[in-house]
């Protein structure tokens, strides 16, 4: 067995052991993974892999954006670096600009994530959902409590980040193949807002703001990057691609709470990140003067939508409603192209095929708790809009008349940072401490008929 097949083999080894230890949360003594976490991805998906020189399997990146209402997955190229794939209209998310902080509060998390395969979670009675993995060592440190923060399907959100269920399928089948091509875990990097000195300026009376300047850092790294940025924790404060300085020859080592010890950003990063740091200081402080407008603090409004789902409700957020049933059977698994299966049902259909049980439910969306359930949403849901390259809501033929501009690989126009504290040493002792998404008019296109247990068919009453 050469390398690379030793090395899918472990992978996937690692993902049937998160799958199994997942069955014994269930409770019983039989686990089957359905037929949707197994979904090969589109020939639309293929075609965009093949057109960006994107291997099928290489890594993957997700950045999130409350206020846009939006979810970017990058991807690795042939360069090895990571470029946007595209850009997902986030169905539903809840709670307020800001961070969580404790159990029940209904935040989304904001932050770094890290995603390894026993975070994902197959048998979601939300379709498919990702555990962000909330609280990482940063919420620890800070004290900050909390479970079962999911990006999942079925629109509806208390803590999470809804999608419809063709985004998350989608999603998910990119993460699979990442994590069988090799990729031992991906980071969700997730913002309250695209970090820009405008959107800054709008939010600097927000007492968030130390927080949100904080990770704007990591943002400023993969921005100027396009790699994935490291991340530690120290102090209670993230520290991003931190190094030994030189002529140390001690190793660093990082303890969320305790004192950060001296480091260096990585060279070929920091005088990048530098240069924007500064050009953003200057940006800000012409929005501060120019900028009428400060956004609230506190919207009243419980999370939010983006525009193309809002508008199908009626311009107004719906209201909650409860969890949904238990999902029925799933179908058989689909084949490949000749019609053999695929190469993850092969791997696990034989190892975990069992009956379905009622209880096959993603612990993090089914608890009693307001953090263990998936999250209230939309009692009038709106539909999926088919997806293009930079707006994808997610039907299976997309049609695409509106198609906003896909942002560029490293156009600081597109992805400038908010200003950072001021310019600071490369060696340092411990971390320091956007106008309202314009409105438009709906993407259109044709729905496919929905799978019983979907969430078209249980909202079908209510259109």
């Amino acid at each position: 067995m050469n390398r690379a097949s030793l090395l899918r083999a472990l992978t996937v080894s690692a993902i049937i052991a998160g799958s199994l230890a997942l069955a014994g949360c269930f409770g019983g003594d039989s686990y089957e993974l359905p037929t949707r976490a197994m979904k090969e991805l589109s020939p639309q998906m293929a075609a965009l892999l093949e057109q960006k020189n994107m291997p099928k399997d290489s890594p993957i990146l997700v950045r999130i954006f409350k206020e846009e209402s939006e979810l970017e997955v990058w991807k690795q190229d042939t360069t090895g670096r990571f470029q946007i794939l595209k850009v997902y209209p986030i169905c539903r998310w809840s709670g307020d600009l800001g961070p969580k902080v404790h159990e029940g509060d209904r935040q989304a998390p904001e932050g770094f994530y890290t995603i390894t395969p026993d975070l994902m979670q197959p048998n979601s009675n939300y379709y498919l959902a990702i555990n962000t993995g909330f609280p990482n060592a940063y919420d620890k440190a800070n004290d900050r409590h909390g479970a079962f923060l999911m990006i999942h399907g079925d629109c509806s959100s208390r803590g999470c980040y809804a999608m419809t269920d063709e985004q998350i399928g989608e999603i998910y089948s990119l993460a699979r193949e990442s994590f069988l091509g090799g990729q031992q875990s991906f980071q969700v990097q997730a913002y309250p807002f695209r970090m820009t000195p405008v959107n800054l300026a709008r939010h600097r009376t927000n007492p968030n703001m130390a927080f949100w300047r904080m990770i704007k850092e990591g943002n400023d790294h993969f921005e100027v990057s396009h790699l994935e940025p490291k991340v530690d924790v120290c102090n209670r404060h993230y520290v991003f691609d931190a190094v030994a300085p030189p002529n140390s020859s001690k190793p660093l080592v990082f303890n969320p709470t305790g004192r950060c010890p001296a480091y260096a950003v990585a060279p070929e990063i920091a005088s990048l990140a530098l240069e924007k740091e500064h050009n953003d200081e200057e940006r800000y402080a012409s929005a501060v003067k120019t900028t009428l407008f400060l956004a609230p603090i506190h919207t009243g409004l419980d999370g939010g939508m983006n525009r193309v789902f809002l508008a199908q409700v009626g311009g107004n957020i719906p209201p909650a409603r409860v969890p949904p049933p238990s999902l029925p059977p799933q179908p058989p698994a689909v084949g490949d192209n000749d019609g053999q299966p695929t190469l993850a049902s092969r791997l696990f259909g034989g190892l975990l095929a069992a009956k379905p049980t009622a209880s096959t439910q993603v612990a993090a969306t089914e608890g009693a708790t307001q953090e263990r359930g998936a999250e209230a949403g939309a009692a009038a849901k709106p539909k999926a809009a088919p997806h293009n390259e930079t707006a994808a809501a997610s039907a299976a033929k997309p049609k695409a008349p509106e198609k906003p501009s896909e942002r560029p690989k490293a156009a600081p126009q597109e992805v400038a940072a908010a200003p950072a504290a001021k310019a600071k040493p490369a060696v340092q002792q411990e971390a320091n401490a956007a106008p309202p998404p314009a409105t438009g008019s709906v993407i259109k296109g044709a729905q496919p008929a929905p799978a019983a247990g979907s969430f078209d068919s249980r909202w079908g009453g209510l259109q």
